[in-house]
């Protein structure tokens, strides 16, 4: 069975829940995510899914992430790694350069509005927001500390999606005819969110947050022959909420049109004959990640409630009609790095 993996965006929070449905779709399942033959990721989705295809299993990135005991820690400590601040417990840091006046992109902007029928709003929108001042330097770190080399090495392919600065088109590093670029620079494009993060240049150009484009980019799959694809997108969602506030309701429009599009895409898979099996947040998952996709603090929780809510999922469609899962990996393919980590464990 040739399987693809497909992880949108969705911030620190997004990241998180990630994290926990990666693990719940490994247990239920006894299907090894990094032995998917294709991996992309988008924004959050672009470091879990970089890590994923490193080998790293989604188990050491639940203890890592939470900052707990066991094997995340263990392999720290043997790199040297000072885990306190490669947790999400740092501080974000202020990008050095000129201050962010005005529109980010005047090309972007314009561009975009010329042709606002081929573009997703969020791109029309991104190119008129000013540069973002935060760096993304500490995420190409939290990277390049799992990942050995300029990008994840072994059988599964891995692209990151970022978008183009200037023109606002999709960018999918790692693919065939995109540009070079050092897996810690393409996860930071990927995550550079407009008006928050600083663009990041690679080979003379700029990019953003492949967000933009769409959350979760699930037709880029598409024309690869895969039998299925597993995409878990945290900003989506069937669970029918009443929101109580301006900052739930517009969580709840976000969610639905990013919902729509990542209906369209599916659609577009199954109709090449590849099965789609999805996978989001439901009613309690969204009671816990709240409104601000950046909040640090909720990583633990989010985590927790993932994988049970998760499981749940899985269990209760299990038996339904036209519902394939992943099969079992025979032989679940370990890196280097965790056989050490389990020694050093």
């Amino acid at each position: 069975m040739r399987i693809g993996l497909v992880l949108g965006a969705g911030g620190v929070v997004g990241a998180s829940w990630l994290i926990g449905a990666l693990d719940a779709l490994e247990s239920e399942t006894g299907w090894s995510p990094s032995s998917a033959e294709i991996v992309s990721g988008t924004s959050a989705g672009a470091v879990i899914g970089a890590l994923t295809a490193a080998g790293v299993e989604p188990a050491l990135m639940a203890a890592y992430s939470s900052g707990g005991a066991g094997d995340a820690l263990a392999e720290a400590e043997a790199r040297g790694v000072r885990v306190a601040e490669n947790t999400g417990a740092m501080p974000y840091r202020l990008q050095l350069a000129l201050p962010p006046l005005g529109p980010g992109s005047w090309r972007m902007a314009l561009s975009t509005l010329v042709r606002a029928r081929s573009h997703a709003p969020a791109a029309v929108v991104a190119g008129w927001l000013p540069r973002g001042f935060i760096s993304t330097r500490p995420i190409g770190d939290l990277v390049g500390q799992f990942v050995e080399g300029d990008w994840p090495r072994g059988g599964t392919e891995y692209w990151a999606v970022a978008a183009d600065y200037a023109t606002g088109r999709r960018t999918v590093f790692g693919r065939e005819g995109a540009p070079a670029a050092r897996v810690t620079d393409a996860v930071a494009a990927s995550c550079a969110i407009p008006g928050f993060y600083h663009p990041v240049k690679i080979g003379g150009r700029r990019y953003i947050d492949g967000g933009i484009c769409s959350a979760s980019n699930l037709d880029l799959v598409c024309d690869r022959g895969l039998d299925l694809v597993v995409c878990l997108n945290p900003m989506s969602s069937l669970a029918r909420t009443t929101p109580r506030s301006a900052a739930e309701r517009v969580a709840a429009r976000v969610r639905a049109q990013t919902g729509r599009r990542l209906g369209r895409e599916a659609k577009k898979l199954r109709e090449q004959g590849t099965d789609v099996l999805i996978l989001q947040p439901t009613a309690e998952d969204l009671a816990v990640m709240g409104t601000n996709f950046m909040a640090r603090d909720r990583r633990e929780q989010v985590i927790e409630r993932a994988i049970r809510t998760t499981a749940r999922q899985l269990r209760r469609r299990r038996d339904r009609p036209g519902v394939v899962y992943p099969k079992r990996t025979p032989a679940p393919r370990r890196t280097r790095r965790t056989a050490a980590v389990r020694r050093a464990a």
